[in-house]
């Protein structure tokens, strides 16, 4: 199949039109099954396309997971597709095994509106926990933003519940660099670690919600985080642009 571009320019130009077909899905308040797919079948790239579905890890599922539903057979099917067209290759960066590991949990799931994720591999964070300065370890699950959503089930959750206060720091110190891509996927787990549960000093993620969106998204990916968050942050957040 011909190329018009080069592959780097055709996967991050994918990535971007899947995050704005999953930001549109999560606007919708009736979505179905098939985004991802739909995505897939549609490009003019197939591999750029699978590429992007790796790229973003979990947050294909968002629209389900969102919903409190589990993901449907069609988008599974494209992913578990996409993880054996890019596999996880020895020596990569701890965040690409984890969200690889996630992604392959929820497309093994049982299909069941009920289902609760089993046990999986998850990469250890231990380390992390008492001995990472805060400012590397918000840049961390600033990259692993996609696992901040209900019903990705991995260690680093329980992390940043118990590092609460260090997430608050690295969402403030993200607004004051008016970095607000990382703002938003760091206030996706200040939003997430909130509820249920106790958690220490956690930011309200509901002011940062309405100074994003005050400012306005540079990227299709920026908007699907933050359209994630409103989500996260509750009814009253989900019509807010």
């Amino acid at each position: 199949m011909p190329h018009s571009r080069a592959p780097v320019e055709a996967y991050a130009a994918s990535v971007e039109s899947l995050a704005e077909c999953l930001e549109k899905a999560l606007r919708d308040p009736v979505s179905h099954d098939g985004v991802v797919a739909g995505h897939v079948q549609r490009a003019a790239d197939a591999k750029a396309a699978l590429a992007a579905v790796r790229v973003l890890g979990p947050d294909v599922f968002a629209p389900a997971l969102l919903a409190g539903r589990s993901p449907g057979p069609l988008d599974r099917e494209v992913v578990a597709e996409a993880l054996r067209v890019f596999p996880v290759a020895p020596g990569e960066p701890v965040e690409s095994i984890a969200l690889a590991e996630a992604q392959a949990a929820l497309v093994t799931r049982p299909h069941r509106s009920d289902a609760r994720p089993g046990p999986h591999p998850a990469q250890d964070t231990s380390s992390m926990e008492d001995d990472t300065h805060w400012v590397p370890f918000t840049q961390l699950l600033a990259r692993m933003s996609p696992l901040a959503l209900p019903g990705c089930e991995t260690a680093l959750a329980g992390l940043a519940r118990r590092r609460a206060l260090d997430v608050s720091r690295g969402v403030v110190r993200a607004m004051l660099r008016r970095d607000h891509p990382t703002a938003a996927r760091l206030a996706r787990w200040s939003a997430l670690v909130q509820a249920p549960g106790p958690a220490e000093a956690a930011l309200r993620p509901e002011p940062v919600v309405s100074h994003l969106v005050q400012c306005g998204t540079s990227s299709a990916r920026m908007a699907l985080d933050v359209a994630v968050l409103q989500r996260l942050t509750g009814p009253a957040r989900q019509g807010e642009r």
